[in-house]
C-alpha cells in the first residue's frame, strides 16, 4: 500500500527529466514533435503564472504550484509552453494549436479555479494569466 502511495505521488510531482520526458510525449502526440523544448524544469518564482518559457533558447519552465494537480492539467499547461515555441503570442493560430488537447477547456477551467482560490476574489482580472 505505501509503494502505491508513493508511486502515485512520484507520478502527481515528477522530477525535471520526467517533465522534459513528457514534453517530448506531448509535442510527439499533438504537435507532430514540431516543438521541441531545450528544456523544461519546475519553477518556484513562478507566483502568478502556471509556465513560462523563452524563445531564445526554448526553455519552459512550469510553476511548483501545478505540482500535485491531475496529470491532465500538467499536460495542459505543458503542451500550453510547447504551442508558444511555434506561436508566441495568444492569438488565432496559437489556440488552434491546443485545440488537439481533448481536455483544454477543463484544464483550463481546474487552472481558473485553482487561482480563484489562491487569490483574493476582489483581485480576479478578466485577462487569460494562464500564461
Amino acid at each position: 500500500m505505501v509503494a502505491r502511495l508513493e508511486d502515485k505521488e512520484r507520478r502527481r510531482r515528477p522530477s525535471d527529466q520526467e517533465l522534459m520526458d513528457r514534453a517530448g510525449e506531448l509535442s510527439i502526440k499533438y504537435l507532430d514533435g514540431h516543438a521541441k523544448p531545450s528544456s523544461v524544469r519546475w519553477s518556484t518564482n513562478q507566483g502568478r503564472r502556471w509556465g513560462s518559457c523563452t524563445l531564445l533558447d526554448g526553455s519552459i519552465r512550469i510553476s511548483t504550484r501545478v505540482q500535485g494537480m491531475p496529470s491532465w492539467v500538467l499536460d495542459y499547461v505543458l503542451l500550453h509552453e510547447l504551442a508558444h515555441l511555434l506561436h508566441a503570442g495568444h492569438g488565432p493560430e496559437f489556440w488552434k494549436i491546443l485545440e488537439v488537447y481533448p481536455r483544454t477547456d477543463r484544464a483550463r477551467g481546474f487552472l481558473e479555479g485553482a487561482s480563484f482560490a489562491q487569490d483574493d476574489p476582489g483581485q480576479i482580472t478578466s485577462d487569460d494569466g494562464d500564461d
